[in-house]
C-alpha cells in the first residue's frame, strides 16, 4: 500500500499537477484520503508510467509547492 507524502494541501497539488500535465482531468485527480493507490493506479495507466514514478512525482510537486523555482 503506498501513502503519499504530501506537504501541501491536495487542491493545490492537483492544480500544479494540472498545469504540468492538461491531459489529467479532474476526474483523474479526484483523491480520497486513505485512498491512495487507487489515484496513483489511475494516473499510472493513463500516463503509462509506473506507480513509483507517478508516487515520486505527485510527492515531488506537492514538496516544491509555493516555493520560487
Amino acid at each position: 500500500m503506498s501513502v503519499l507524502q504530501l506537504e501541501a494541501p491536495w487542491e493545490e497539488v492537483k492544480d500544479l499537477l494540472m498545469e504540468a500535465a492538461p491531459q489529467l482531468s479532474e476526474e483523474d485527480l479526484q483523491y480520497t484520503p486513505g485512498e491512495d493507490d487507487e489515484l496513483i493506479s489511475r494516473l499510472a495507466k493513463k500516463m503509462n508510467r509506473t506507480a513509483e514514478h507517478i508516487k515520486g512525482w505527485i510527492e515531488s510537486v506537492s514538496h516544491t509547492s509555493g516555493k520560487a523555482s
